[in-house]
């Protein structure tokens, strides 16, 4: 199940928190309108009622009433009752058939069928001997009606005010978290391209609205700032030193050359020059690999780029190989499997360097016992070459493969000979992406290893 982006889960606590308090408000309102709305009504009827008396007169000693009294005012009809509750005169509202006994000065609610009537009477004395009662009569269901009618248009408003809430929500949220989204963009393209000189750059506001999201990407350029000066300061170290190391082992391999020529030396003061000379060539190419991530990593590593035959290429470097691993009497099988006439443009030193370590390295990790077997395949498919060199060794466990392209990173440091310093994999990587291509490991441990690099038939 894909996860809810931020964006969307506080579009939708806003949506939900909008809707509640919108929803408790209506309720809220609607509740107190009901009584409001009833005793408007009673209110009106009272009123009505008490108001028409004025209309009430005696004629010849014979109640009568005039003609405003027979007006339907506020929905209130009107009638004349005499001492016995007799009907006088007035009107009665349609659909209100009952004839309920004279109560003075009380309003009560009578149900007709479906109708709900308000019914209030006043008595009113005419003359010393004569008083009648006027009755008011007035419907709750209908003005209740008018109130539904109401109810029903604010429902049928609140899923468009929830749309509109939400669309408002998201667009504020959204226009929010813009520049999260830029600090998180800017990170995927230093990640893609291990450019620490990008920055996130949010525009100025003028210290109006700079609030914790610019602080937050102001901070965060602040420390790509502080980190691209470590890691420069890391690679002038690195090219600095190397630099430096590069005379004086030059100087002890070539006094050991000069040592090893006296023949008055015994057989372990030779040893052990010889052990000084193993050692300081093995400095000299870890030094020799330094400058060459440096001048890498600085821009300053050229590519001399050529038309090459990869095919003949790739069996001279796997015949070279064979022929150190005799001399040295490792128990290595080296075999290749080479498809003919495969050309491209290519640094032809880079590409020796890169092969060459491909297979040291698979020398470097194989069994300590038993004879191991390394083979070399190169092929062309889909416009791409395809290279593979796979050995039967001690493998790479799952979860050190990301990290076998990292400089001095050894998963087995006690497995493997002194001689492996850890840059070759980072050395390998870096060639095959310079010649617009890609590569990848698979492993299990104690089965072996395959590294496939694929190269673009076409130069980017």
């Amino acid at each position: 199940m894909k996860r809810l982006t931020l964006k969307l889960k506080l579009t939708l606590l806003y949506t939900f928190f909008m809707l509640l308090v919108t929803c408790a408000a209506l309720a809220i309102l609607f509740s107190l309108s009901n009584r409001e709305l009833l005793a408007t009504v009673q209110d009106r009827l009272t009123h009505r009622v008490q108001n028409s008396a004025d209309a009430v007169i005696l004629r010849d000693n014979v109640p009568a009433v005039e003609t405003d009294f027979y007006s339907v005012e506020s929905d209130v009809y009107l009638s004349l009752y005499d001492e016995t509750g007799y009907f006088l005169m007035g009107r009665i509202p349609h659909g209100f058939d009952s004839e309920p006994e004279i109560k003075d000065g009380q309003i009560r609610k009578l149900r007709e069928g479906n109708t709900q009537w308000y019914v209030y009477d006043m008595s009113f004395r005419l003359s010393a001997d004569q008083t009648v009662y006027i009755r008011g009569i007035t419907s709750v269901t209908d003005a209740k009606t008018s109130y539904r009618v109401t109810m029903r248009f604010a429902l049928i408003l609140l899923p468009g005010l929830t749309l509109a809430t939400a669309f408002i929500g998201y667009r504020f949220t959204r226009r929010t978290l813009l520049p999260v989204r830029r600090i998180t963009d800017t990170v995927q393209e230093i990640r893609a391209d291990a450019d620490l000189s990008r920055r996130i750059g949010l525009p100025e506001s003028g210290g109006k609205n700079r609030d914790e999201i610019y602080h937050l990407a102001e901070t965060f350029d602040e420390m790509l700032s502080q980190l691209d000066e470590v890691f420069r300061r890391e690679k002038q170290f690195t090219s600095d030193v190397s630099h430096e190391l590069r005379t004086p082992v030059s100087v002890i391999i070539a006094q050991c050359g000069a040592c090893l020529t006296d023949e008055t030396l015994t057989e372990e003061q030779r040893e052990q020059i010889c052990m000084i000379e193993k050692k300081a060539k093995e400095m000299a190419e870890m030094i020799s690999q330094l400058l060459f991530l440096s001048r890498a990593d600085q821009g300053r590593q050229p590519l001399e780029m050529e038309e090459l035959d990869l095919s003949e290429l790739t069996e001279m470097v796997v015949e070279e190989r064979k022929f150190l691993i005799r001399e040295q009497g490792l128990p290595v099988l080296l075999t290749s499997e080479v498809e003919p006439g495969i050309k491209r443009r290519a640094d032809e030193t880079l590409y020796i360097r890169m092969l060459g370590n491909l297979i040291s390295n698979a020398v470097a990790y194989r069994k300590p016992e038993g004879q191991s077997k390394i083979h070399v395949s190169l092929t062309e498919k889909d416009q791409c070459i395809i290279g593979v060199v796979e050995d039967n060794g001690i493998g790479i466990r799952e979860d050190a493969l990301p990290h076998i392209w990292e400089r001095f990173y050894r998963e087995d440091a006690a497995r493997t000979k002194g001689s492996h310093s850890g840059l070759g994999l980072s050395m390998v990587r870096w060639i095959v992406e310079m010649h617009g291509g890609k590569i990848r490991a698979e492993s299990r441990k104690g089965e072996g290893s395959r590294f496939i690099f694929e190269l673009p038939r076409t130069e980017k």
